[in-house]
């Protein structure tokens, strides 16, 4: 390909609307322009680094068994509800109606119309372990579409569904599809780490991870052990109760102290004189119709996602606001505490909270504390559970050494489902006995617009993309100094057909720009190698080598180069 035929619109500025750094150098390399709000046109370069991630990741889902099919985009709301989703997904679901005021929704996912599909085909065990999957554009209405590619109301997805006889055989899908998931993101050069996730809107009781590509500008926060396996997203993460220890400034004071205009833990611990884990932090929340108090101590932060685990699930889990405090527990917000309640409030309390025996709380009445509580004996809770978010350097709940923390981009997630959606919508199979069965499910999604952002977030400089040589629009560019001398241009021309004719995916630069131009767009696209054809080094029957991701520049034989670069790309590929 030509560069002066290529459509690759450059920008030399930084596009106002782009808040992360893919985004930033999509849109400035000309990989893809906005079409609406989370909406976008992929460009031909944008485009070939798609269909080189969905080649990988057909290639290891027809590894391990998986048939491609194709599902429809416009699925009709009966089955939704019929799996009991319809009401359950909430607003991010673009729902419409036809003419005739049936109701369907753009497909967020498909399990319900895959096991609709799988109830009508199979009948018998011997149909089983099957293995179905697609690679599809999926639609959710997001509230705040960000981050270009990151976070879009229309996006490309991998989704791989297992159809098991029993959860053995199921949990064997759930390895395959694992370990097929570890090769996808190997072979596409990335650095990631597998973490214990959140089913969330998918649901299973049987496991899910999530596939995390590390990168400091990742929106999640995993953990993850240095000594053992163990890894997790901080909102799945098991956090490990540890005692805080005596407070010397909580020696001898009981009762209720004057707490004027005091209502943060830390302004409280600095009124008083004590350490934050002194303290019990009480939160009023209210899930569905349901109001219930939460405590937490005083230096760690509620985790609702465990919270909706543990007491729910809810719909519609939320803080209380201050008129709903006042009117349940006729105090303000941040004098809110567990002694001396309506016996009728329902009070669950982390794991901490439960080994506390001289604390601080709010004496549910306003500008006043209560000191020296202590739970089981002041106040009984309803439940205690693991209800607060894991922090770095807290001990592994495998092996107890210290957890360390990464920031990660989720590019793909596992699912174990069990029976979840089989049994609501009678999946089922005759065994080999005759009798009837309810098929165990797996679900597993790659997101394949979202992996090529997070591949920019991860591989990146002052100058541009570096792309993973796997993934790369194309492996190289060949740039001409000057089309002013002859020898250069054929030169040029010479070594561009050698490569692309040793299947080397290959560019000229053969626009009548200045080299300093042509060396930007190159660095800004981010071309693994790029050869510099100059009349310098061509008298000495050489041209210059430029490798993208270590900058490094040399010097090298022109009957070399083409093996060269062969052997570069053979090694990057041989994941």
């Amino acid at each position: 390909m030509k560069v002066s035929q290529l459509l690759n619109p450059t920008l030399r500025e930084v596009p106002a609307e782009a808040e992360v750094v893919s985004h930033q150098l999509m849109l400035r390399a000309g990989f893809i322009r906005k079409a609406a709000a989370g909406i976008y046109t992929y460009l031909p370069l944008g485009l070939r680094v798609l269909k080189k991630i969905e080649h990988i990741v057909r290639e290891e889902m027809d590894a391990k068994g998986g048939q491609e099919v194709m599902m429809p985009i416009v699925q009709p709301a009966e089955l939704w509800k019929e799996s009991g989703r319809w009401d359950v997904y909430g607003p991010e679901m673009f729902r419409l109606k036809d003419r005739h005021d049936r109701e369907f929704c753009l497909g967020p996912t498909h399990e319900e119309v895959i096991t609709d599909l799988v109830r009508s085909e199979v009948r018998s065990y011997k149909q089983l372990p099957l293995l179905l999957y697609q690679i599809q554009n999926k639609y959710r209405d997001e509230r705040r579409p960000r981050f270009g590619l990151m976070r879009g109301r229309e996006f490309i997805m991998k989704d791989l569904y297992s159809f098991d006889r029993d959860p053995e055989s199921a949990r064997e899908s759930y390895r395959q599809m694992y370990e097929a998931y570890e090769r996808v993101f190997t072979r596409c050069g990335l650095t990631f780490r597998a973490v214990e996730a959140d089913a969330g809107a998918i649901g299973g009781t049987g496991g899910t991870h999530e596939f995390m590509v590390l990168a400091e500008s990742g929106e999640a926060a995993v953990v993850f052990c240095p000594d053992c396996n163990y890894a997790a997203n901080v909102e799945k993460a098991e956090c490990v109760s540890r005692p805080a220890g005596e407070d010397p400034g909580l020696a001898g004071r009981s009762g209720d102290v004057l707490t004027p205009d005091i209502k943060t833990i830390d302004q409280l611990a600095d009124f008083l004189g004590i350490q934050t884990s002194s303290t019990i932090k009480a939160l009023l929340y209210k899930g569905d119709d349901r109001y219930m108090l939460l405590l937490v101590r005083g230096d760690r932060e509620i985790n609702e996602i465990k919270v909706n685990n543990a007491l729910g699930p809810f719909l519609n889990l939320r803080m209380a606001d201050p008129g709903e405090v006042q009117t349940v527990l006729g105090c303000e917000h941040g004098f809110i505490g567990p002694v001396g309640l309506a016996s009728d409030l329902f009070v669950a309390a982390d794991l901490e909270v439960a080994e506390m025996t001289n604390a601080v709380c709010g004496a549910n009445k306003k500008d006043y504390h209560r000191m020296g509580v202590a739970c089981g004996k002041d106040f009984i809770p309803n439940t205690i559970t693991d209800l607060r978010m894991v922090i770095a350097g807290e001990p592994c709940p495998k092996c107890g050494a210290a957890l360390q923390e990464a920031r990660g981009i989720e590019v793909g997630q596992v699912f174990n489902l069990g029976t979840k959606y089989s049994k609501a919508l009678k999946a089922t199979y005759l065994d080999d006995a005759g009798k009837e069965q309810i098929i165990s499910m797996g679900c597993y999604g790659i997101g394949v617009s979202r992996t090529m952002a997070a591949a920019i977030e991860q591989n990146n400089d002052e100058n541009g993309i570096i792309w993973p040589i796997p993934i790369a629009p194309y492996h190289c560019i060949v740039v001409p100094v000057t089309l002013k001398d002859e020898n250069v241009v054929a030169t040029a021309n010479t070594l561009y057909a050698e490569l692309n004719k040793a299947g080397v995916e290959t560019v000229i630069d053969d626009r009548d720009e200045r080299p300093g131009v042509k060396f930007k767009d190159a660095d800004l696209v981010g071309y693994p190698i790029r050869l510099t054809i100059g009349a310098k080094a061509l008298a000495e029957g050489k041209v210059e080598f430029y490798t993208r991701s270590t900058r490094e520049v040399e010097l090298v034989e022109v009957d070399c180069v083409c093996g060269r670069v062969q052997q570069i790309i053979r090694e990057a590929c041989q994941a």
